[in-house]
């Protein structure tokens, strides 16, 4: 009789080991036997956890979508006034979101990914969506969707530039887009 190993956190290893191994050497050089090396598991247990590769890429691209999405929402939360909201979206750009070279390469692999297979764009849309909800409760629809743009545009380049966006020139990008214009006389 074969004794089974007891390994309840196995499937959530696999994941974290997919988006790690996609970080590594992106999302061309992952496999599913590179992922259970990772991981420390069987290769069979690839196929036990998940149908196929496009299952394992949904769930760990969701998982890392998801938690950018809640700490992006946490920390606008906090904000209780304009200057505050102001504040937290310059915060984001600047330190929480994508503050790692790993979570840089993950949303540029999921993009990429997205951009080719259109099934993706649902967690795109998803995470998308989370942010200008969270955007929302201090700044109008058009405003909130400018700031996500702004927020996207900067990661991209903050991704592929030789120099970190500067705080006072994302302070003033903040600042510009989320100041009202003036009426028309």
């Amino acid at each position: 009789m074969t004794v089974r190993r007891h390994d309840p956190d196995r499937r959530n290893r696999i994941i974290d080991a997919c988006l790690d191994l996609i970080a590594e050497v992106g999302l061309s050089g992952v496999s599913h036997r590179k992922v259970a090396a990772a991981a420390d598991v069987p290769l069979g247990s690839m196929t036990y956890h998940f149908a196929g590769m496009d299952e394992l890429l949904r769930e760990a691209f969701g998982r890392f979508a998801r938690g950018v999405s809640d700490g992006f929402e946490r920390r606008m939360s906090q904000a209780t006034d304009l200057a505050s909201a102001r504040t937290a979206v310059v915060e984001t750009i600047t330190r929480d979101v994508f503050g790692t070279q790993r979570d840089l390469v993950l949303t540029h692999e999921l993009y990429t990914l997205a951009a080719r297979e259109p099934a993706y764009r649902e967690l795109t849309n998803a995470w998308m969506s989370r942010s200008r909800a969270a955007l929302e409760r201090h700044f109008d629809p058009v405003t909130a969707r400018m700031l996500d743009a702004l927020i996207e545009g900067l990661t991209i380049h903050r991704a592929l530039d030789t120099e970190v966006p500067r705080l006072d020139t994302v302070t003033e990008a903040v600042r510009r887009i989320t100041t009202p214009a003036p009426l028309p006389a």
